[in-house]
């Protein structure tokens, strides 16, 4: 992570934090290009250049806004969205329709007939229901669609409960009971394009098993659909998942740890059906934006309940972090303005919301903090900014990039006329 401390004070990407507070007011997210970049190329190292048919698609969950979309089109990877909101951005930003993959459990019929009409290169089926309004649509629009098909593995990855994707009992994906079905309705139908499957395991994983379990489960349906149809599946993606350091907790494994095993595993077992080996696809996110973002946060009040807990509380919390509260992530933060002094106190950082569940970290250990203390927390370039919410009607941070020392508004901080901007009073209550 690009950090240095120079005079007591904390410099991420080359440039004083403290000073970036000033200038734009806090809580603020910032993002580190650099970083970001320097991830990208890594996996264009060691994984695209490194196999042949493989691709690399940008989790968009993770963080998306139109500076984030240039930078993925100018890395030159594709893109994963799940909304009509998500597919907006990206083609708003020029992203090419060929390196857009729209997933999603529930999409509308309008989401699935946008993807089409912009000629998005994959659909990525996940359920029947989704299959039958494709099908309606491409008959109707006359118009040829590729598709993958989502499995559900039955596979539990080792992670929360609430980012495991891969079990049986998932909102994700297709039975595999009825997957061989679903796929011989895909060959049949005149306008689809079947090209492959897609599998996901989970979230935040350090160990590679669950992917290489599910991909097992995924050449057996395809040794499957080989034998009983003739249909061969060309292309193959295995999801992300990739985990990431927060906290001493977590024990990151380079990508490498699970790419790697992926492929030699995909050779022996397209050669063991006799087929070429599908084209593979991975969609890490967190793992590429994750460590190129920072909060910022000013302390406020402190609490100091003798014998018990020390509270300082910062000017967000989880309407710009909720990761904390809904399903327990932990990090990792610095006092920017005392980053050389020496941690004497266990401190919980606390967010301002009407919730008792707004914590950001428990236990921190810090030096002496006090009110208008410059808080840093790491590794928040993922799922903070893009679940950020106006709970309490607090306003969304704004978002600020880091490159060659300088940086960049690429997101406004919210106004107050932004809370009431979409609210409409009706005709009875016009004269109050």
């Amino acid at each position: 992570m690009n950090l240095d401390i120079r005079n007591n004070t904390l410099y991420f990407g080359g440039i004083n934090t403290v000073e970036l507070a000033k200038k734009y007011n806090t809580p603020l997210y910032i993002i580190d290009e650099g970083i970001l970049t320097d991830k990208i190329r890594d996996l264009k190292e060691n994984f695209l250049n490194k196999y042949d048919n493989v691709k690399v698609l940008y989790a968009s969950k993770a963080f998306l806004n139109t500076a984030i979309c240039k930078i993925i089109k100018k890395e030159g990877i594709g893109l994963d969205v799940v909304s009509k909101g998500e597919l907006y951005t990206a083609l708003n930003a020029n992203m090419n329709a060929d390196d857009i993959i729209f997933h999603g459990n529930n999409k509308s019929i309008d989401e699935l007939k946008m993807a089409i009409d912009n000629n998005i290169s994959r659909i990525i089926v996940d359920s029947m229901d989704e299959l039958e309004d494709i099908i309606y649509l491409t008959n109707k629009l006359k118009k040829t669609t590729n598709i993958m098909f989502r499995i559900t593995p039955d596979v539990r990855g080792k992670t929360h409960d609430y980012i495991s994707t891969g079990q049986k009992d998932s909102k994700f994906g297709i039975p595999l009971e009825s997957i061989i079905q679903a796929c011989k309705i895909a060959i049949d139908s005149e306008y689809i394009n079947l090209k492959g499957l897609h599998f996901h395991t989970g979230s935040q994983l350090f160990s590679n098993e669950s992917h290489l379990k599910a991909l097992r489960v995924a050449f057996s349906i395809i040794e499957d659909l080989k034998d009983e149809t003739k249909y061969t599946i060309e292309e193959l993606n295995v999801g992300g998942g990739f985990g990431v350091f927060y906290s001493d907790d977590d024990t990151e494994m380079d990508f490498t740890h699970f790419t790697d095993e992926i492929m030699e595993l995909c050779e022996e077992l397209a050669k063991k059906i006799n087929i070429k080996r599908p084209k593979i696809m991975i969609e890490p996110g967190r793992w590429i934006i994750s460590k190129a973002g920072i909060t910022l946060y000013e302390i406020g009040n402190i609490k100091d309940i003798k014998g018990i807990r020390k509270y300082a509380s910062v000017d967000g919390g989880i309407t710009d972090n909720i990761r904390p509260a809904l399903y327990n992530a932990s990090y990792t933060c610095m006092i920017s303005n005392k980053a050389d002094e020496e941690s004497i106190e266990k401190v919980t950082i606390c967010g301002k919301c009407c919730e008792s569940g707004d914590v950001i970290i428990k236990d921190a250990k810090l030096p002496k903090i006090e009110k208008g203390d410059i808080l840093t927390v790491f590794s928040t370039g993922a799922y903070n900014e893009s679940m950020s919410s106006n709970y309490n009607k607090l306003l969304r941070p704004a978002v600020v990039m880091l490159k060659d020392s300088k940086d960049y508004l690429i997101k406004r901080r919210e106004e107050l006329k932004d809370l009431v901007s979409r609210d409409l009073v009706p005709e009875f209550l016009q004269n109050i």
